[in-house]
C-alpha cells in the first residue's frame, strides 16, 4: 500500500493547491527541474515505506535520524549551493542523532530487525533525502521567486506518473483497488491523512527556503524525539535511564545549535553573482 498512499497523497496535494488558485502559468522554474526533483522524491518515499517490510519501525527511525549528517555533507557538493558549516553545527547534529538513536533503542521492546535488504533500502532513501533537501534549497537560492506551492504542485504532478509502473509491475495497484473497494472508508482515511501531511510539507519547504536544508533536517529530527516523548507522557510508559541519556544528548544538540555563528554560511560564486544582479 506504500505506493497507493503516495499516489493518493500526491493527488490530494495537487487538488488542494489548484483550489487555492495556483496554475502552471505562475511557474518560475522549467519542468525539467521538477522531473529531477520528483524522481528523487518518489524514489525516497518508495524506499522509505518499502523498507518497513524488512525493518521494524524503531530500526527505521534510527536510520532516518541520521539524515541530517548526509544532508550537511552533501550540501558542500550541490552546484549553486556549496554550503560550508561550522564545526559546532556538525557537533550539534551528531549529538542530536546519537540522542535520538539511544531514545529509540530504549523504546524498542525487542531488538531491532536489521534485514540487509531493509538496510540497503533505507540507506538508499537517506542518500536521496540528502540530495533532495539540498536540491530544494538550491532551487530556492537560485530562483528566489519560487514559491512553496509551485514546488509542491509541480513535483507532485510530475511525480504521479513515476508511481504507476512499479505499482502495476508489483501488482499493488490491483490489490489496493480490490482492498479499498471492499473497505471504502480506507480512501477517506487516506485523503484525511494526505490533507494533514500537506500542512507539514508546506511547512518543511518553508523552513528549507528560510533556513536551509540542514537546519530543516535538524528540526524534523528533533520532531521525532518530541513525538516519542509525548507518547510516553500521554500513555504513561516508564522512562528508563537510557531514555534520560538520549533526551540529555538531544537537549545538548539543540543548545549547541543555538550558539551564535561567527562565520556565516559561504555560498558558491554562482549564487553570489546572482544575488548581486538582483
Amino acid at each position: 500500500m506504500a505506493g497507493t498512499f503516495t499516489f493518493v497523497q500526491s493527488f490530494v496535494y495537487v487538488l488542494l493547491i489548484y483550489l487555492q488558485g495556483f496554475t502552471p502559468k505562475e511557474m518560475v522554474n522549467p519542468w525539467k527541474t521538477y522531473v529531477k526533483l520528483s524522481a528523487v522524491l518518489m524514489g525516497s518515499h518508495g524506499l522509505t515505506k518499502g523498507s518497513l517490510a524488512f525493518l521494524n519501525y524503531p530500526a527505521q527511525i534510527m536510520f532516518k535520524s541520521t539524515k541530517v549528517l548526509p544532508v550537511m555533507v552533501m550540501g558542500a557538493f550541490i552546484p549553486g549551493l556549496r554550503r560550508k558549516y561550522p564545526a559546532h553545527e556538525y557537533a550539534s547534529a551528531l549529538l542530536l542523532v546519537v540522542g535520538l538513536i539511544l531514545f529509540t533503542l530504549a523504546d524498542a521492546q525487542t531488538s531491532p530487525n536489521f534485514s540487509m535488504v531493509g538496510v540497503v533500502m533505507i540507506s538508499g532513501a537517506l542518500i536521496m533525502d540528502a540530495f533532495l533537501g539540498n536540491f530544494q534549497e538550491a532551487i530556492f537560492t537560485l530562483s528566489p521567486e519560487t514559491t512553496q506551492m509551485e514546488m509542491l504542485f509541480c513535483s507532485s504532478v510530475v511525480g504521479l506518473p513515476f508511481l504507476i509502473p512499479p505499482m502495476v509491475l508489483t501488482g499493488e495497484l490491483f490489490k489496493a483497488w480490490n482492498s479499498c473497494s471492499q473497505h471504502p472508508y480506507v480512501y477517506l482515511v487516506l485523503v484525511f491523512e494526505a490533507m494533514a501531511t500537506f500542512v507539514g510539507q508546506v511547512s518543511v519547504l518553508s523552513l528549507i527556503a528560510l533556513f536551509g536544508a540542514a537546519t530543516t533536517a535538524m528540526v524534523t529530527t528533533a520532531r521525532k524525539a518530541v513525538t516519542l516523548l509525548l507518547s510516553y507522557l500521554i500513555f504513561t510508559k516508564p522512562l528508563t535511564d537510557q531514555h534520560g541519556t538520549g533526551l540529555l544528548l538531544i537537549a545538548m544538540g539543540i543548545t549547541v545549535k543555538l550558539l551564535p555563528d561567527k562565520n556565516p554560511y559561504k555560498r558558491s560564486s554562482t549564487s553570489s553573482a546572482k544575488e548581486g544582479q538582483d
